[in-house]
């Protein structure tokens, strides 16, 4: 038998395992923020309001977020391997049945339903492995993973839209279709990788492969509850910034431009915020505090921005605004994953992330049809985005009761050592102070 390493292997065949999550991530969400360019056609061929075409998108990121404990627990019993393999075939023939859809339950079906599947069995074991193969760079790899979605929609959102142009949404969706077929390849990339701390055998329930025991953690608990807030409001723009920024007066490249400042934004946030968070000099469950309230008030920005002029304008103000939103956003990312093996140990990883996508599905499945209907009812998605970044200010104030999310009232020491990898995250050591006048020491315990 192969003897376990003393702990992730920090690079090697770990930068491999980050590149098949870039590809996974680009594949997955990347795909579902450009999606939205084509709701107008699929309202207008269906003869359907932006409510009703909305709920394509909640299907999917809710199937997919909410059975991605599913996706976790196969992946502990048989690995992430052949798990995210079958998920790329899955999501690809969700895009080839919704190509021949005659009605919109169609679409539900197969990019709901169908595709929502598929991308439930790739996310999570792919992140996850990519957590397990890394310590004191792991924000860097997985931030770096996590660019996959901002670097996908960069391509695909113009790309879509002259896919749109050219061949009509049946045309796009197949490809797209040929497109995801590639999460099947970067499924064969996740070398399997055994650690200490990982089970002895496989689980011996369908619950315990769940992992729904992490919730008797109370951080693991407050996090998730977080989470879902945060969610309601988080997946908003990959619906609906792009028919957003139509409303304001942009025409179809315009709005693709505005789609691909948000997600330039994310992709250079992702990278900075892994290097900054590696550094040791905040603790990571205060600066994901931080992050998800400017990524509330970036979604407000965005809902407050005037009407443009005409469809030739370049809609500058909006811009800046998508672009401040990715920023914040894609500083949130990584953070809320990374965190992970600090409050539930590192064998535990693969099935927390599960658990937190299925939490972030019920934001997801609320969030845009809770935004088409606020549209449908005062002509414009302002009411949208102010409602969801207010959902995301309230999930960031619940961070507040994680350890170290408040500063404390002494200075905090660079740490000389990774994150704690086995649990909860450590309290703060007590520190022996000496008083001159006094041979014995104090603890310095309270503020």
């Amino acid at each position: 038998m192969t003897p376990k390493p003393t702990g992730p292997p920090d690079g090697g065949w770990g930068w491999v395992v980050a590149a098949a999550g870039f590809a996974v991530n680009g594949l997955s969400y990347g795909v579902l923020r450009s999606l939205g360019l084509a709701f107008p056609d699929f309202a207008e061929y269906f003869d359907r309001n932006a409510q009703e075409t909305a709920w394509v998108s909640a299907l999917a990121l809710a199937v997919q977020q909410a059975a991605s404990p599913v996706g976790s627990a196969l992946s502990t019993r048989w690995g992430a391997r052949p798990v995210v393999m079958v998920g790329g075939v899955l999501t690809s023939l969700g895009f080839v049945f919704s190509a021949f859809a005659h009605s919109l339950l169609h679409l539900y079906l197969g990019l709901g339903v169908l595709a929502g599947s598929g991308w439930a069995l790739v996310f999570a074991p792919a992140l996850g492995t990519v957590s397990r193969y890394f310590s004191r760079r792991r924000v860097l790899a997985v931030g770096l993973a996590l660019t996959g979605n901002g670097a996908s929609s960069l391509l695909l959102a113009p790309a879509l839209q002259l896919l749109l142009d050219n061949f009509g949404w049946r045309g796009a969706l197949l490809l797209l279709g040929a497109v995801t077929l590639h999460l099947t390849p970067c499924g064969a990339l996740l070398r399997p990788l055994a650690l200490p701390g990982d089970p002895l055998g496989p689980p011996r329930s369908p619950l315990a492969a769940l992992g729904l025991g992490l919730f008797r953690r109370r951080a693991f608990l407050v996090l998730t509850l977080g989470t879902a807030l945060v969610g309601v409001g988080y997946f908003i723009p990959y619906v609906h910034l792009a028919p957003h920024a139509l409303d304001r007066g942009l025409g179809g490249y315009g709005a693709a431009l505005v789609v691909a400042a948000a997600a330039m934004g994310d992709i250079g946030a992702r990278l900075l915020c892994g290097w900054l968070a590696d550094q040791g000099w905040v603790p990571l469950p205060r600066l994901l505090t931080i992050c998800g309230a400017l990524t509330g008030l970036g979604l407000l920005a965005v809902g407050l921005v005037p009407v443009v002029g005409n469809e030739d304008s370049w809609g500058g103000p909006l811009l800046a605004a998508a672009g401040a939103y990715g920023l914040s956003a894609g500083s949130y990312a990584p953070l809320i994953f990374c965190v992970l093996p600090e409050l539930v140990g590192i064998g535990n990883v693969v099935q927390a992330t599960g658990l937190v996508m299925m939490l972030l599905s019920l934001g997801g499945l609320l969030g845009p049809p809770l935004s088409g209907f606020l549209r449908d009812e005062t002509g414009d998605f302002t009411a949208s985005f102010l409602t969801c970044g207010s959902f995301v200010l309230s999930g960031s104030f619940i961070y507040l009761g994680l350890p170290k999310a408040l500063p404390s009232c002494r200075p905090a020491s660079r740490p000389g050592t990774p994150p704690p990898e086995m649990g909860e995250l450590l309290p703060v050591p007590q520190v022996a102070l000496l008083s001159p006048g006094d041979p014995h020491s104090t603890l310095d315990t309270t503020c």
